[in-house]
């Protein structure tokens, strides 16, 4: 999945959830949620995976010693 696939599942699920409805649509398929508790949860993953793929520097440790202690 890309970073404008996710967005766009993301915008639908907050549209979703600020209108008060449980079902979603996009890409031709509709999701019913049970419970705001699950439209959140997918929320949440949805953002996750965002902010992942987002995640441009990494980290890069660079162990050293030192004689002198």
């Amino acid at each position: 999945m890309t970073l404008e696939d996710l967005k766009t599942r993301h915008g639908a699920l907050l549209a979703a959830r600020y209108s008060g409805t449980r079902s979603v649509s996009y890409d031709g398929k509709t999701v019913n949620y049970g419970s705001d508790a699950e439209l959140a949860a997918a929320i949440a993953d949805i953002e996750r995976r965002i902010a992942t793929l987002e995640r441009t520097g990494r980290r890069v440790l660079r162990p050293y010693a030192v004689k002198d202690l």
